[in-house]
């Protein structure tokens, strides 16, 4: 009797085993199995953590039933070569990192540069959006305060006067003409605007300031001089923002006064890193340039399955993770997000002032007049 009590048992305990393995393959299957649809993008840099998000991916095949595979382009490669996959395939959507790469795909190839054949956009808009801003410190931004260069408002601080600082770097002033206990000239350290995409943004938005809001074939030339003397003030530049943005929080105020950047730094570390930013937050101030330019990496969707994706990011649970996690404000006018979803103070609800993206030739002007 106890013997086949013993068997009933293990039978009953087999089955339940068998049921739970059973359910376990059913809800695998139905996440990552055979019925999710790959898609296939061609990647600009810039927003590698969130696309390999574990939420993010899961939102993926949860809700959109589609596996994307994201292969890494350079923007440069982007708009020049045949944008196909190592076997010849067609990508099903191009993810830019910039919007003058994306608004120049839209033309047609010029073919005097033996530029590749272009795919038909079917979709495609301004998808994850970050504004370029100033990193500093609060003794420097306590002196730029008592300069009327800065003004600080519910708790923002804004560079209200840019031309003036822009000036004061001409110029040759040093930190101690602030009052300020720091080495060397007033300078802002950027990435290279000739190697480096943000660098390039940067000095887009300031072609700009030194154009009094706008840029064109008419006011390059006259712009181009003051901005190549401040190029050359600024000294040794890095080329990768993800390394100036750790330099400045290593070696502090005194190796790295001021730096540019774009605003999902800060977010993005203070996630990923708690403890490091719970030890500089109190000391980083966040500079809001007025007007500012905002980096826009643009989606451009080249099939139906592009079009799924494109559908991505107009999801709720999608644009609270880029933001909250990462900074990236989204949609098209960068509007829906909420600031205090984000452990960072200092970051304001709505970015009021930017300047507009410049053009492809008068970007391609500007860093060739900048290389000689």
């Amino acid at each position: 009797m106890n013997t086949k009590k013993l068997g009933i048992g293990i039978l009953v305990f087999l089955v339940a085993i068998l049921v739970v393995i059973g359910v376990k393959n059913i809800i695998t299957n139905s996440v990552t199995g055979a019925n999710l649809t790959t898609v296939y993008g061609a990647v600009g840099g810039g927003k590698e953590n969130l696309l390999a998000d574990e939420e993010f991916v899961k939102i993926l095949h949860k809700k959109f039933k589609i596996n994307v595979v994201n292969d890494t382009w350079s923007n440069g490669k982007l708009i020049v070569n045949d944008v196909v996959r190592e076997d010849g395939s067609n990508y099903d959507f191009i993810f830019f990192s910039d919007q003058r790469f994306y608004d120049y795909y839209k033309l047609a190839p010029n073919s005097e540069k033996g530029e590749a054949k272009r795919y038909t956009v079917e979709k495609g808009s301004l998808t994850l959006n970050t504004p370029v801003v100033i990193y500093s410190w609060d003794t420097v931004t306590d002196a730029l305060i008592k300069e009327n260069i800065v003004t600080e408002k519910d708790g923002v601080y804004f560079i209200t006067d840019m031309n003036k600082l822009l000036n004061y770097i001409l110029e040759g002033k040093s930190w101690k003409d602030l009052g300020l206990d720091l080495y060397g000239k007033i300078n802002i350290d950027s990435t290279d605007p000739v190697t480096s995409s943000p660098g390039a943004t940067y000095y887009g938005l300031l072609a700009s300031i030194m154009g009094g809001g706008k840029v064109n074939d008419e006011n390059i030339d006259e712009i181009l001089p003051k901005l190549k003397e401040f190029y050359k003030k600024s000294g040794y530049m890095n080329n990768t923002p993800a390394d100036l943005f750790q330099l400045y929080l290593k070696t502090g105020v005194g190796a790295k006064p001021m730096i540019v950047d774009y605003e999902k730094s800060i977010i993005d570390f203070a996630n990923s890193d708690p403890e490091g930013y719970e030890s500089v937050k109190d000391k980083i101030r966040i500079l809001y340039p007025s007007p500012t330019i905002w980096n826009s990496h643009c989606i451009a969707s080249l099939s139906d399955n592009g079009n799924i994706y494109y559908n991505v990011f107009e999801n709720k649970d999608v644009q609270q993770l880029a933001w909250e996690r990462y900074g990236f404000r989204t949609g098209v006018t960068g509007g829906n997000y909420d600031v205090s979803k984000v452990i960072v103070k200092g970051i304001p609800q709505s970015i009021d002032g930017a300047v507009s993206s410049l053009k492809m030739n008068i970007y391609e002007k500007m860093i060739e007049s900048l290389k000689n």
